[in-house]
């Protein structure tokens, strides 16, 4: 049972990290300043430790690490609103929530939130406010 819930888990922060990637190629498409493959892949473990930082600083709103949680929660959970036994969907699903609720952790906690939490570059942190929109 344990092994299901971390391979699932595991599975989500893939599929997660190539819709990351997929989202950055598509935001610095057109812009001088291009995202390069190589702070795509470093980007999914600073996401990882942002969540982590955001969801218990005291000083982010209560609404928005209750959300964090919940999505780890979500994550952890065996329970999905599509299985993850159908091929690509079953992944999909966790992927987009994961990436609704970065966007919406990030907007709501702040840009000053994100920059004292963000862990990475600071090429990653300029990655990460383009896909939250600040």
């Amino acid at each position: 049972m344990w092994r299901e819930v971390l391979l699932g888990v595991l599975a989500g922060f893939l599929l997660l990290w190539l819709v990351l990637v997929a989202l950055l190629w598509r935001a610095s498409r057109g812009r001088p300043d291009k995202t390069t493959l190589t702070d795509a892949l470093r980007l999914i473990p600073d996401v990882i430790r942002l969540v982590r930082r955001l969801a218990a600083d005291g000083t982010v709103p209560r609404r928005v690490r209750v959300v964090l949680l919940v999505l780890l929660a979500y994550l952890v959970s065996p329970i999905d609103l599509i299985p993850d036994f159908i091929p690509v969907l079953g992944y999909a699903d966790d992927a987009i929530i994961v990436a609704v609720v970065l966007r919406f952790a990030t907007r709501h906690a702040g840009a000053d939130a994100l920059e004292r939490h963000w862990p990475g570059t600071p090429q990653g942190l300029q990655a990460m406010r383009s896909l939250a929109g600040l």
